[in-house]
C-alpha cells in the first residue's frame, strides 16, 4: 500500500514541478531563494513524522490496524473538519501564502502528521486539519500538505522496500508498477479537483463524508462479526 502511494507523490512533483524547482531559469533570484526556503520548511515539517515513524510504526501496525480503529478515526477527523471549519467562518486566516509559514507552524503541522500513522486518519486529512486549526488558509494548507508528502512517502516507500528485502517476483513488480501508475493518474485528477474546489468551498463536505463512511465501515464489520 505504501509503495503504491509513491505514484501519488510523483503526481505532486509533476503538477508542482515549477513551484518546487529552485533552479528554474524562469525564476528570479528572489523566487529561487523563496523556493529553497519552502524546501527547508518542508524538511522541518517532516522531522516529527520521521521520529514518530521510527518509534511508533511497529506498535501501530500491530495494535491499531483493524477496521474499528479505521472507522473511529474516519468519524473523529470528520467531526474535526466540521468543527474547525465552523470556527474559522468568523476568523481571517493568519497565513495566506506559503512564504508566511513560520518554523513553529510547520513543526506543529508536522506533529499533526504523526497522527496520520493511525489507520483511517489520512495523512493529508491530519495535516490539513492541523494547519486549519493553526490559522492557515485552505489553499496553503492543502499545498503544504502535498509538499510534506514528498519526503515522507519517498522515505516510507524506501523503508518498506528495504524491510521486504527487494525480493520481488516479476508479477509482484508488475503489480506494484501498475498500482503506482493508477495511483499517479487518479492523484493528478484528485489534486487538480481539490485545489479548484477549495477556492469556493470549505472542507465541511469532506467531514460529513468521513462521518458517513466511518459509520458504514463500523456497521459493516460489526454486523459481519455478529454472524461469524
Amino acid at each position: 500500500n505504501v509503495v503504491i502511494q509513491f505514484g501519488s507523490i510523483l503526481a505532486v512533483v509533476v503538477i508542482y514541478f515549477h513551484k518546487l524547482n529552485p533552479f528554474s531559469p524562469t525564476k528570479t533570484e528572489k523566487q529561487k531563494k523563496m523556493t529553497i526556503q519552502l524546501w527547508i520548511k518542508v524538511v522541518i515539517g517532516t522531522i516529527p513524522a520521521l521520529i514518530g515513524g521510527v518509534l511508533l510504526n511497529d506498535l501501530i501496525e500491530s495494535k491499531l490496524s483493524n477496521a474499528y480503529v479505521v472507522a473511529l478515526m474516519l468519524i473523529v477527523y470528520g467531526i474535526l473538519f466540521i468543527v474547525i471549519e465552523k470556527r474559522n467562518e468568523t476568523r481571517e486566516p493568519k497565513v495566506k501564502r506559503l512564504s508566511q509559514l513560520s518554523v513553529k507552524t510547520v513543526l506543529l503541522i508536522g506533529v499533526f502528521q504523526i497522527m496520520a500513522m493511525i489507520p483511517g486518519t489520512s495523512r493529508s486529512g491530519a495535516t490539513i486539519v492541523g494547519a486549519l486549526a493553526l490559522g492557515v488558509s485552505r489553499s496553503v494548507a492543502a499545498e503544504f500538505t502535498f509538499f510534506l508528502a514528498i519526503p515522507v512517502m519517498f522515505g516510507a516507500s524506501a523503508l518498506k522496500l528495504f524491510k521486504f528485502g527487494l525480493a520481488f517476483t516479476p508479477m509482484q513488480v508488475f503489480l506494484l508498477l501498475l498500482g503506482m501508475i493508477v495511483s499517479f493518474a487518479v492523484s493528478v485528477i484528485a489534486i487538480k479537483f481539490l485545489m479548484k474546489y477549495i477556492k469556493n468551498h470549505d472542507f465541511k463536505a469532506f467531514g460529513y463524508y468521513r462521518i458517513v463512511l466511518g459509520i458504514v465501515v463500523f456497521l459493516f464489520f460489526g454486523i459481519q462479526a455478529l454472524f461469524k
